[in-house]
């Protein structure tokens, strides 16, 4: 569902997935397209004004758990409960290349806002940094003690943040991996 953010007016339903697990939405850079991941396995790309369904991206085995645009919007990365990260070409729908490395559920996946590097997290409790240009794993970031939900970079791509089912958060340099802070007080519920 579109909505317009200062109103909360519901502005359009985009309607096309197969089943009705949407896993994860994301916008281009641009604002003019949309794509969501889905627990069949697929990827779909959206007009964002029109609402119009423009690809269906297939290669994942399982849910697309986590979907993330290029900083340039000319490529996607996709994790899945495959254990695998997929770079997409936006234009064509291109599979360019598939990651692999975590053990288990890739949860989340985020590009450096260069584009030049990824970071996926996972549910084998770690955070790996990949070259996006040549798919090549450059280190794994180990600390946490439960499943990685969430990866995000700083703006100006020197540290790393990561979200944990263990109740923390944890800052990491970019660069050298070091753990340079773990930020505690959330309580698990459940």
């Amino acid at each position: 569902i579109l909505w317009d953010a200062e109103s909360g007016k519901r502005l359009q339903t985009l309607e096309g997935h197969t089943t009705s697990d949407i896993e994860s939405v994301a916008w281009s850079p641009d604002g003019q397209r949309l794509a969501s991941g889905n627990d069949d396995g697929t990827l779909r790309l959206w007009d964002a004004d029109s609402g119009e369904r423009l690809q269906t991206l297939e290669g994942h085995t399982s849910y697309v758990e986590s979907v993330a645009w290029s900083p340039d919007g000319k490529r996607l990365a996709s994790g899945s409960y495959d254990n695998t990260i997929i770079l997409w070409d936006a234009a064509t729908g291109a599979r360019l290349q598939t990651l692999e490395g975590h053990t288990t559920y890739v949860r989340s996946v985020a590009w450096s806002p260069d584009g030049k590097r990824l970071a996926s997290g996972s549910s084998d409790n770690t955070i790996i940094l990949w070259d996006a240009d040549t798919g090549a794993r450059l280190q794994t970031l180990e600390g946490h003690t439960d499943t990685v939900t969430s990866v995000d970079w700083s703006p100006d791509g020197k540290r790393l943040v990561s979200g944990s089912y263990d109740n923390t958060i944890i800052l990491w340099d970019a660069d050298s991996g070091e753990r340079l802070r773990t930020l505690k007080g959330h309580v698990r519920l459940w």
